[in-house]
């Protein structure tokens, strides 16, 4: 992603706070380097790794807002993306949406495996 276009780089400490629920979501976050836990208000938690893309959610269908918290488990670099430069890499890669499509089945499956998905 990096490569496609002008994004920005970012370090973060192990324990550092990338991102707060309830801070205004204005970019996705691609993991290049170390591990993010995301943790929702319920506790629910899903570990993120080298290029996994994660909060595309909050920035595409709801109000604007992060709806997680993002936490550095390992030194992470990342990759952090704006929303319009997003939306235009969609358009322009739409392979990317199918690439995305599989990785949050491949999340509802761990989930279903561990018994942390409600139905």
């Amino acid at each position: 992603m990096a490569a496609q276009v002008d994004c920005e780089s970012l370090s973060f400490p192990t324990g550092a706070l990338i991102f707060s629920r309830g801070q205004a979501a204005d970019a996705i976050i691609c993991v290049r380097r170390g591990i993010v836990e995301v943790v929702n208000r319920t506790g629910d938690k899903l570990c993120y790794r080298p290029g996994e893309l994660f909060s595309y959610e909050d920035i595409v269908w709801k109000d604007g807002v992060y709806r997680n918290e993002a936490i550095a488990r390992t030194p992470v670099e990342v990759v952090r993306l704006d929303r319009l430069r997003f939306l235009n890499l969609l358009h322009n890669h739409p392979t990317l949406a199918v690439q995305l499509i599989g990785q949050q089945h491949e999340r509802l499956r761990e989930q279903r495996a561990s018994g942390t998905c409600a139905y």
